[in-house]
Order: structure tokens, then sequence, then C-alpha cells
């Protein structure tokens, strides 16, 4: 790795794009890890390029010749005219660059070196593949390097020889602090905690019904947690003893709070892992008592979930709704629970509809958990299925018009 200035690195960047047959895809660290102070100089060079991201936030810069591309659409990208979605279970994003969607240019945000090394730190993701498809193919490879990202073991240390070009860029870190759960949002964590026991894996994302749920289960022993994601949730379980000492925290990524930064930051116990890992069906299967947790913006009485669009437009994406949903399912002992609002209360409509319009994201749940209650779905026949969406999970004020669909459907 080549450590120069900012300049000099943009003139590098532009100089290998020049080469490049066709527009260049630019692959770049996603969530709340994008390499901003690099990225806009770097881009704003590029008179076209395709600028590949998973959940990018609203920082990211994209002027008129940027296409942004992404496998799973964060704020923002959602609803860019220029918008280039590529639908794709998250465990199999990473083959993408080693096929139909090559990297020209890799840019990542790393820790400083030490000891040969740099740390991925906060977003290990797609990120290794998205390294090693570049090695390949003779792509280039850019870190932002930055003193305030934390350092991170496991698959987020990378050697600087895997780096063509650094930039120091002593940067704050993007945090997130959530608020606390509403009503409904905590009566629906406290259906999911009561159904975890002791020594349970858990699948712990960010929003509102996992705080809750998290908040529900800090007097549990032994607890481990395999997940594509991590926020504040898993430190107040540490602090609250409620996690196996023995067994590493699990992750492809991180984003939370600062306090929640300084924890992971050289701590041996939280293992960040490439998505093809975390994400891998047959991985999560082997969790014992794997359990997920995931919501959807629509189920419908045949237990299928559409998490991904509003509309013709595409809202997110699958992300790891169907690889966990799967994993958990096939774990000894383990349950994927669909949990969600009964009333979306933006669209003002219920989210327990007769036969769900648009692509399904998943389906065969455990369970389906809203503030109404728990409708149990693994193992009943479809016809009990529809009466517990109805009985349990619809909003009361949609339960009759719900019976007659059923009745229509030949579900009831």
């Amino acid at each position: 790795m080549h450590v120069v200035d900012l300049e000099q690195a943009v003139h590098t960047v532009g100089d290998h794009c020049g080469s490049v047959e066709g527009v260049p895809r630019v692959v770049t660290s996603g969530n709340f890890a994008s390499p901003v102070a690099l990225l806009g100089p770097l881009l704003a060079q590029l008179p076209t390029a395709r600028l590949h991201a998973l959940n990018a936030q609203p920082d990211l810069p994209l002027h008129e010749g940027v296409v942004p591309e992404t496998t799973f659409v964060g704020p923002g990208f959602r609803r860019h005219p220029r918008l280039s979605y590529v639908p794709c279970r998250l465990s199999m994003a990473p083959r993408l660059f080693h096929g139909p969607l090559p990297p020209d240019v890799v840019v990542v945000h790393t820790t400083v070196p030490r000891d040969g090394r740099v740390s991925l730190g906060l977003e290990v993701n797609v990120l290794p593949a998205a390294v090693e498809a570049a090695r390949a193919r003779g792509a280039l490879v850019v870190a932002q390097l930055n003193p305030r990202m934390p350092w991170t073991f496991g698959d987020a240390e990378l050697s600087v020889d895997d780096v063509d070009v650094g930039v120091e860029v002593d940067a704050p870190l993007a945090t997130h602090v959530t608020g606390a759960p509403g009503e409904d949002a905590r009566l629906i964590g406290s259906r999911v905690a009561a159904e975890i026991g002791d020594g349970a894996t858990l699948q712990a994302g960010i929003g509102e019904v996992p705080d809750a749920t998290v908040a529900g289960v800090l007097e549990r022993r032994g607890l481990r947690v395999w997940t594509e994601m991590f926020s504040d949730g898993v430190l107040a379980l540490e602090r609250a003893g409620a996690l196996d000492r023995g067994t590493p925290v699990r992750t492809s990524f991180v984003f939370g709070s600062q306090e929640l930064y300084d924890w992971v930051d050289d701590n041996p116990r939280v293992r960040m892992l490439r998505t093809e890992t975390t994400n891998s069906p047959a991985e999560i299967a082997r969790q014992p008592a794997m359990t997920s947790i995931n919501t959807a913006l629509q189920v419908d009485l045949f237990d299928q979930a559409n998490a991904s669009r509003i509309g013709a437009r595409i809202h997110s994406g699958f992300g790891g709704q169907t690889d966990f949903t799967v994993g958990a399912s096939h774990s000894p002992g383990g349950r994927a629970f669909m949990a969600l609002r009964s009333w979306h209360p933006k669209a003002d409509v219920s989210t327990i509809v007769p036969l769900v319009d648009e692509p399904v994201t998943s389906f065969q749940h455990g369970a389906v958990v809203t503030e109404q209650g728990v409708a149990w779905m693994w193992g009943r026949d479809e016809r009990q299925q529809a009466h517990n969406l109805i009985e349990h999970a619809a909003h009361p004020s949609v339960r009759d018009d719900l019976r007659e669909e059923a009745r229509a459907m030949g579900l009831a």
C-alpha cells in the first residue's frame, strides 16, 4: 500500500478508470461506514460511474453521471431516478463481484495500519469478496485510513498488500441512536421475548421491535449472537450478563452509538465475518436454537411476506431475511419470527392482507407476531394458518373482511 494525499489518490483513480472499457464500477463500504471524505472527490472527477453500496445512507455523493447500484436499497438510494437494483439474497451478493458485477475500483473505510494489516472495522459485509475480485482482475483498491475506525477482528483484517492506495483521513464516524420503542413495538417485542429461552442464538437487528425484544431477554443466560448486523442492543445484553462469554459475538457489520464503537474496538469477543458466512443458511442452521426476528410491509393469509416493494417501486430488497428465515427454521430448536404492527401507521392500512400483490420476500415463518398476538404458522395446515393470522395477528377492524376473503380463497 502506498499512502498518498487526497489529490494523488484522485489522480490515480482517474488514470485507472480512464483505461476501463465502458462505465467504471466503484464498490464501496455501505451502511454507516462509507468513506465519504475520500469517495466524494474520487467520484467528482469521474464523468460516469456505477457506485455499488449496500444500504447506502443519504451522505453519498451522487452527481449526474453516477448510477447508484445495490442489492439492498438504503435511504441514500431509495427513489433515486437512476437506481440500478439487482435482486439478490445477501448470502449470494458477494458472488456478483466475480461474475456479472466486476469492480474496477474498491473504496473501503479502514483503520490506520498496524503490523502490516488494516481492519475494515464496522463494515465487513461483501467487501472481502470485492477486494478479492479486484485483486484477481487487476482493479484498484483504495482505503480511507481513519484513526477513529475501531479495530475489529476476523474477516475484517486485511493485509496492506491487498490495498493499492491509502489516504489518511481523520473523520468522525456516523452514529445512530434509537429512541425508546413505542407501545406497539414494546408489546410485539415482549411477545417475541417470551418465546426465547436460555442458550438461544439471536439474530439481533436494529429498530424498535429488536430493541424491545432485547429488553425482554436481559435476564436470560447463555445467549449467543449470530447475525448480519447488530446495534446497541447487543451491548445491553453484554452488560446484563445475558451473553455466553465463551462464544464470540458474530456479525458482518455494526452501527450504533459511539459507546458501542468503543466496545467493539480491539474486542476479541466480537468476530466480524464475511456475508457469505454470516448469511449462509447452512451456517445459520448450525447455531443452537437460532431465533430469527424479521419484519415486513405485508403478510398474507398464506404466510407470504413482502418486505421489498411498495407498489411497483423497490423499497429495500431481500437483504438477509430469506437467509435467516430458512437457516433458523432448520436450526435445532430454532424458529423464524415475522414481527410487524398489525396496522401500518403511515399508509393507514392493515399489514395482514388476503394475498400480497408484490413479489414475495419470505414465507414459511415459525410465527407471525403483532401487537395483537402470536399467530403460529409452522406445522399448521393452510386453513389453520389463515385462521391464526386473522384471529391472533390482524387488527380487529379488518378481521371480518379477512374472514370473508379467506372463505372466497378456500381457506375457511
